[in-house]
């Protein structure tokens, strides 16, 4: 009943989204399809205050979409710290790499374009901070590539796991999608080596950290 009050409510009670964000926010609504894959105000700001938190080193993301999560996360973390950031969609990177490069993080952000399964195996460093919002049907596949690539203490969060609520009824809910995110959901809260908590942020935020290997 409520619902959109309290959000008008949340929006006008926290920081404000940077000039920069909003006009991307805009961008995005405006000429790309699915539109809703942007994190957007609230999400970007929890994202940008994890990434103070945390204070990692490297970070990785897996889904770039316009580079709005991206630039959250370059606004939060350690003037000493990269991001790599992979997206599948080659129609992207020209948006993405004028985007990157016009920011004030343009040699920290780096973008990769291509098959996140075929791009993780390729770095020689471990992560402190990684974001999984890609391809929801092999969510369990990004987490068994990804982990041994986080350093022990470090995060790895996982976008949209509760999905609009379909895993909740998965009698009623076949679709690819909702199977790979409540495969994944069932994997990592019986993983012993992390802790978990999933928070009901827009689409549903998990937030994993790494406590073995």
């Amino acid at each position: 009943m409520f619902e959109g009050k309290i959000e008008e409510y949340i929006l006008s009670h926290i920081s404000p989204e940077p000039p920069f964000l909003a006009a991307l926010n805009r961008e995005t609504h405006l000429h790309y399809l699915y539109s809703r894959m942007c994190s957007g105000h609230l999400q970007g700001r929890i994202l940008k205050m994890l990434t103070v938190m945390i204070s990692p080193k490297q970070i990785l993301e897996l889904g770039t979409f316009t580079g709005y999560s991206a630039l959250c996360f370059a606004e939060g973390m350690p003037a000493d710290a990269h991001l790599h950031t992979v997206e599948i969609e080659d129609e992207l990177e020209e948006h993405l790499t004028s985007l990157f490069e016009a920011s004030s993080y343009a040699e920290r952000i780096h973008l990769h374009i291509g098959n996140a399964l075929d791009i993780i195996p390729s770095f020689t460093q471990k992560f402190d901070m990684v974001f999984i919002d890609a391809d929801k049907r092999i969510y369990k596949k990004y987490y068994d590539e990804v982990f041994p690539k986080v350093n022990v203490g470090g995060y790895i969060l996982a976008d949209n796991t509760l999905w609009d609520g379909k895993i909740v009824d998965m009698e009623a809910n076949h679709d690819a999608q909702s199977l790979g995110i409540a495969e994944f959901n069932d994997v990592v809260v019986k993983d012993p080596r992390v802790e978990t908590v999933i928070l009901p942020l827009r689409d549903g935020l998990t937030v994993l950290r790494k406590i073995s290997d």
